[in-house]
C-alpha cells in the first residue's frame, strides 16, 4: 500500500509512535512561525524552557497582527520580540514586511518540510506541499527547543479536482464549496489532500488560498502537491533549489473522497456568520452593501490584486462603498507600485492599509452598524470585525471588487470578458526586512528588552486529587476562539499581559464571566459542539487558566484548542452521553471525586451535580504523553521536568 502526501512527509519526521490512525505520533519539526499577536507568549514560553538557541533549521517570528499602535504595549512587545530573535537564533520579519504566511510562502517554504506556527492559518504552507500546521504557541516553544510536535495520526481524505474553473471563478469559490460539504467541524481529525487533473490548472497562490482556509474545515492541514508549477512558482522567488517534487502514490489510500468538478463552480459567499453557511452571489441576489475589504493571509498576493487592479482599471468605488485594500507583503506592494496596478487601485478610490492583518482580526476598518461588508478573508464569526452587529461575507477578489464598483453583491460573470494574469517569471524579491539573529558568538551580548505591559506566564499547580468547584458558564455549539478570548484593537495589545486580557474573556457571551470566575476562585465550563474551533490563539486557554477554570466539559473540542487546554493544565472532559449536556446548568456545584487516579488509570471520570444529585459520565482520552501534561499542571512544567 502507498502513502499519501501528508503520510510520505509524516514518516520522514516521525520520532516517536506509529501511523495508525488515532494513535499519538511526534513529529521532527523542521521550521516554525510565530506573529506578535502569540509571539511574545510564545518567546516568554521559549525562554522559561531554558534552551539558548532554537534547533530548527529556521524559526521565524513576524510582526502583522498588533501593528496599530495607539499605546505603548505593541511597540514594546515587538522591540521584545525583535530582542529575543536577535538573543536566539530566530529571523525577525519587521512591521511591514507582510503577513507571516504570504511571506513564509514567499521566502522561507520549502516542499517535503514540516512547518507550525502559532496562527491557525499556517496551513497555508500546504500550498507548496508542505505539512504545514497551526499550533499553539507552546508546542511552538518545545518545538523551538528541539522537542518533538505531537498530534494524534490523522485520517486521510482526497478531494479530487477535475476540469477547469470558468472565467471569473477563482480558488476561494474552490474552498467554499469544500466547506459547504464538509462543514466547518468536517475536517476535525483529518488531513485534506488535493490531486487531480484539475490541480494542474491552479497556480501556487490560488493553491495556498485554498489549503489557508482549510483552517476553517477543523483539519489538522491541507497539502497539495509538489510539482512543476510549485517549481516554476520557487524559482520566479529565486528559490528553485528549495524546491522537491512530492506526489502521492498511486496505491495510496484514502479514508473519504470528495470529488468536485471546477468547471461546475461559480461565484459564491459564506454569509454571516460561520464560513461554512454557503450560497451563490446569484442565490443572495443585489443586495446593498456598506463595505468592501480586500486583503488577509488568503487572498492578498500578486496574483488576486492584479486581478482586483484590473477590475477597478478607470472606474470608481460606488459612492456608498468603503473599499480598503491590504496588500499582502512587500513583495506584493512593492510590485503593484511599479507597475501601475497601485496607481490605478488608489485612482478608482480604493483605501490602502499596510502589508498587515488588519480588518481580518477586527484591527480596524470595522464596519457601520448592522453594515454589510464583503471580504476576501477566512472568518466572518459575530463580532469578529469589531461590530458586534456587523453583517460578514466571504468572497472572492473578483466578487468583491465587481461589488465594490456597483454597491450591491455583483457576479463577477457580469463583467465581461476575464481579465488573465500570468504569474510571474520573476518576483521583485528582496529580503532586507528579515533581521537576522546574532552569531552564537554574539548572542550573550544581547539584552532582551521588557515593556511594563509583558507579564509571565500564569500560575500552575499538578492536578489536585478531586475537584470540588461550580459550573461558571454554560454556553453552547461552535464556540469560537473569538467568543473565549476576543481580538480587536482594544484588546489584542493586551496579549503579553494575562490578568489584563482575561478581563475580556467569554464577554462576548456573558459580559459578567470575568468577574464570576474571580469570585468563585476556582470552576467548569460547560460547551458544545466543535468547542473552540478558529484561532490557535493559546489565550483563550491561558485566560481561563487565569480565571481558575480547572475543567471544560463539552460535546466535542477543536483539535488546536483541546491541545491548548492540555497545554495549560486544564482538564479537557467529553459528555459519554451528549445528551448529558442538559444536566448542568450554570451556578451547579459540581464534584469529580478522585479525578487524579482516574486520569491515571485512563478510565472515565464520573461529575456528581450535588445541586441536582444527577451523576454524568465523562472521557478524558489522553496519551501517556498528555496524561503527564495533565498531571503535572501543563506542558511548560512537564518540559522542565522532563529537561
Amino acid at each position: 500500500m502507498g502513502y499519501t502526501i501528508a503520510q510520505k512527509i509524516i514518516k520522514a519526521h516521525l520520532l516517536s509512535g506509529d501511523m495508525t490512525v488515532g494513535s499519538e505520533v511526534g513529529l521532527k519539526i523542521d521550521q516554525t512561525l510565530t506573529q506578535d499577536a502569540t509571539g511574545t507568549m510564545a518567546y516568554l514560553e521559549f525562554e522559561a524552557i531554558g534552551v539558548p538557541r532554537v534547533k530548527t533549521e529556521k524559526s521565524v517570528a513576524y510582526i502583522d497582527h498588533n501593528t496599530l499602535q495607539t499605546g505603548f504595549e505593541n511597540a514594546d512587545d515587538h522591540r521584545f520580540i525583535q530582542t529575543v530573535c536577535k538573543k536566539h537564533g530566530i529571523y525577525f520579519s519587521r512591521p511591514g514586511n507582510g503577513i507571516c504566511h504570504q511571506v513564509h510562502l514567499e521566502r522561507f517554504g520549502k516542499p517535503g518540510k514540516t512547518l507550525i506556527g502559532s496562527d491557525s492559518h499556517t496551513p497555508t504552507g500546504g500550498g507548496i506541499g508542505m505539512l504545514a500546521i497551526g499550533a499553539g504557541g507552546l508546542d511552538v516553544a518545545v518545538a523551538m527547543g528541539g522537542g518533538a510536535y505531537y498530534i494524534s495520526m490523522p485520517k486521510m481524505v482526497r478531494v479530487n479536482l477535475t476540469g477547469k474553473l470558468q472565467p471569473w471563478v477563482s480558488a476561494k469559490d474552490i474552498i467554499l464549496e469544500v466547506l459547504r460539504i464538509m462543514s466547518v467541524k468536517g475536517g476535525v481529525g483529518k488531513i485534506v489532500e488535493y490531486g487531480g487533473e484539475g490541480v494542474k490548472t491552479l497556480t501556487v497562490p490560488e493553491r495556498a488560498t485554498i489549503t489557508n482556509m482549510g483552517a476553517e474545515l477543523g483539519a489538522t492541514t491541507s497539502v497539495f502537491p509538489s510539482d512543476e508549477i510549485t517549481k516554476a512558482f520557487m524559482a520566479a522567488q529565486g528559490r528553485e533549489e528549495d524546491w522537491t517534487e512530492l506526489y502521492s502514490d498511486e496505491d495510496a489510500v484514502f479514508d473519504e473522497v470528495i470529488d468536485i468538478d471546477l468547471s461546475k463552480l461559480v461565484p459564491m459567499a459564506a454569509c454571516p456568520h460561520s464560513p461554512d453557511n454557503v450560497k451563490t452571489i446569484e442565490e443572495i441576489g443585489p443586495q446593498k452593501i456598506d463595505q468592501v475589504c480586500i486583503g488577509s493571509c488568503t487572498n492578498s498576493s500578486y496574483l488576486d490584486l492584479m486581478r482586483v487592479a484590473a477590475i477597478l482599471k478607470g472606474k470608481t468605488v460606488h459612492p456608498d462603498v468603503s473599499l480598503a485594500i491590504a496588500p499582502g507583503s512587500k513583495q506584493v506592494y512593492n510590485m503593484l507600485a511599479k507597475n501601475g496596478a497601485l496607481a490605478d487601485i488608489i485612482e478608482a478610490g480604493a483605501r490602502i492599509l499596510e502589508c498587515a492583518c488588519g480588518p481580518c482580526i477586527g484591527m480596524g476598518q470595522s464596519p457601520n452598524s448592522k453594515g454589510i461588508s464583503l471580504r476576501t478573508f477566512n472568518r466572518n464569526f459575530e463580532g469578529r470585525s469589531g461590530t458586534r452587529d456587523g453583517q460578514i461575507y466571504l468572497v472572492s477578489p473578483e466578487t468583491a471588487a465587481a461589488s465594490a464598483l456597483t454597491g450591491v453583491f455583483t457576479d463577477p460573470r457580469t463583467l465581461g470578458e476575464a481579465v488573465d494574469i500570468p504569474l510571474p517569471e520573476k518576483f521583485d524579491y528582496n529580503d532586507n526586512m528579515v533581521v537576522a539573529p546574532a552569531s552564537e558568538e554574539e548572542m550573550d551580548s544581547v539584552e532582551v528588552l521588557r515593556g511594563p505591559n509583558i507579564k509571565p506566564y500564569p500560575k500552575t499547580s499538578p492536578l489536585a486529587d478531586s475537584i470540588d468547584v461550580p459550573c461558571s458558564l454554560k454556553v453552547g455549539d461552535n464556540i469560537t476562539t473569538d467568543h473565549i478570548m476576543p481580538a480587536g484593537a482594544k484588546i489584542l495589545p493586551l496579549r503579553s499581559n494575562i490578568p489584563a486580557i482575561s478581563e475580556h474573556c467569554f464577554t462576548v457571551c456573558d459580559k459578567d464571566f470575568p468577574t464570576r470566575a474571580k469570585q468563585l476562585g476556582s470552576s467548569i465550563i460547560v460547551g458544545g459542539v466543535n468547542y473552540g474551533q478558529g484561532s490557535s490563539r493559546e489565550h483563550a486557554a491561558l485566560a481561563p487558566l487565569y480565571l481558575g477554570i480547572k475543567a471544560v466539559v463539552v460535546k466535542s473540542f477543536a483539535r488546536i484548542h483541546r491541545a491548548n487546554l492540555i497545554n495549560a493544565g486544564i482538564l479537557p472532559l467529553t459528555f459519554v452521553n451528549e445528551d448529558d449536556y442538559d444536566l448542568i446548568s450554570e451556578g451547579d456545584e459540581l464534584s469529580l471525586p478522585n479525578v487524579k487516579q482516574l486520569i491515571k488509570e485512563g478510565k472515565d471520570i464520573v461529575i456528581v451535580n450535588k445541586t441536582t444529585g444527577k451523576e454524568i459520565l465523562t472521557k478524558c482520552e489522553l496519551s501517556g504523553r498528555t496524561k503527564d501534561i495533565i498531571l503535572a499542571g501543563g506542558l511548560l512544567d512537564y518540559t522542565k521536568q522532563n529537561g
